[in-house]
């Protein structure tokens, strides 16, 4: 595993209270010495394998790359236990906080996977859990409410602001402050101060491992392009830090909401400014005076008005491009999916499947042969989670367009 970066070229960083500081320097020196410990890793590789199920197939999908021109293949993250990728994290994490001696975990979710893997990571190592949820999220995500209070979590909703993610973080950020000496924070993403986004990132890692290895099995080259939804961004880091050094295309795409031109969107990197939320510096929404602003997308996992830190400065040095997607486009990317493969996925994925789409369409619009869905080569799109907690929205948003 690699180094714990503070900083990500200009990015990244320590902007928090100094009461945090000792907790960032303990976390800091406690991932250091775990990720060198025998012991620690076997245990983590166990409960990876027999636990979460791992590896996750690389699955070639034959009728959705009929539909784009070239082949597909999905890294079915939705097939880890609890039904996304954020499993990964919150297992290591938690073995983490037991290590520390730290018997208290909070948590703060949007889409509720998050909290939900939290709450799972905590009952299976006896550790107590509180999770932070903003009331729209908990509207629109009830399944994996209940799911996390079936795990033994407690769940405080959070009514400030747009009572969604960003308050969620600030919520849980308030509550570490005054429990840091036996509580630990599992953040859910590549987000927050040094040295959560490198932390979260090595913990993710193994998703673009695995895919490395599968797609060069399956097919005896690299993928042309490596595609992931972003929010905060940890499932796309987490892809693409495999194939950093691979002369492959790294494309993550975010939240256009109601479009760019609307202000309604979870666009951070594409239409974003630098600035400091929850910790770190990086590309986040804000205004001309450098006030947060509210994001928008329908997916309750990327309507986050900031981005984890990596993304802005591979964004910034060319080496990973970001594209968007609307609402409207993610939720019928979401029901072809599942009428192409049988595969229900989450709507943060459904904008990097409904990109895709858009690519092809775009293409043969064009009348350019081969360009279609990336032409030579395949793809690997990371499918991050699976769709049932997004059913009563996407079937009350989908009525409604069907008019």
């Amino acid at each position: 595993m690699s180094a714990v970066e503070e900083r990500f070229g200009p990015y990244g960083g320590r902007y928090v209270p100094e009461t945090l500081i000792p907790a960032l320097d303990e976390l800091t020196a406690a991932w250091a010495q775990a990720r060198e410990d025998a012991e620690f890793l076997a245990r983590l590789q166990l409960l990876r394998r027999d636990f979460i199920g791992r590896p996750t197939p690389l699955y070639l999908a034959e009728r959705l790359s009929a539909r784009v021109g070239s082949k597909v293949y999905l890294k079915r993250e939705d097939l880890a236990h609890t039904g996304a990728h954020k499993i990964n994290n919150a297992v290591g994490q938690a073995l983490l906080a037991a290590r520390m001696g730290k018997p208290r975990v909070i948590a703060e979710t949007g889409a509720g996977q998050h909290g939900v893997a939290t709450a799972t990571a905590c009952a299976l190592l006896g550790l107590e859990c509180v999770v932070y949820m903003g009331v729209e999220d908990i509207r629109r995500q009830a399944p994996n409410v209940e799911r996390m209070k079936l795990l033994g979590a407690e769940v405080i909703p959070v009514e400030a602001g747009a009572r969604t993610l960003k308050e969620a973080v600030s919520a849980a950020i308030r509550d570490w402050v005054a429990s840091v000496e036996n509580t630990h924070y599992v953040i859910g993403s590549v987000v927050g101060p040094a040295p959560y986004p490198a932390l979260v990132r090595d913990l993710q890692r193994v998703i673009g491992d695995e895919a490395r290895s599968q797609a060069l099995e399956a097919e005896g080259s690299l993928p042309a392009r490596v595609i992931a939804c972003v929010g905060g961004g940890s499932n796309a880091i987490g892809t693409f830090h495999a194939f950093l050094d691979d002369p492959v295309e790294l494309i993550g795409v975010e939240a256009a909401g109601e479009g760019l031109d609307s202000g309604h969107h979870g666009a951070s990197l594409v239409a974003g400014t630098t600035g400091v939320l929850h910790g770190a510096l990086s590309s986040v929404l804000a205004d001309d005076e450098g006030q947060i602003l509210e994001a928008h997308s329908v997916s309750a996992g990327l309507d986050y008005p900031g981005v984890g830190p990596e993304h802005a400065h591979l964004r910034d040095s060319g080496r990973a491009s970001y594209e968007t997607a609307t609402d409207t486009e993610a939720l019928l990317a979401f029901r072809e999916l599942a009428r192409l493969e049988g595969i229900i996925p989450a709507l943060e994925p459904s904008h990097a499947i409904a990109w895709l789409f858009d690519q092809h369409e775009a293409a043969s619009s064009a009348s350019r042969p081969g360009a279609a869905g990336g032409g030579e080569g395949f793809d690997v799109l990371t499918l991050s989670g699976r769709g049932d907690k997004d059913m009563d929205e996407v079937t009350a948003r989908l009525a409604f367009l069907d008019g």
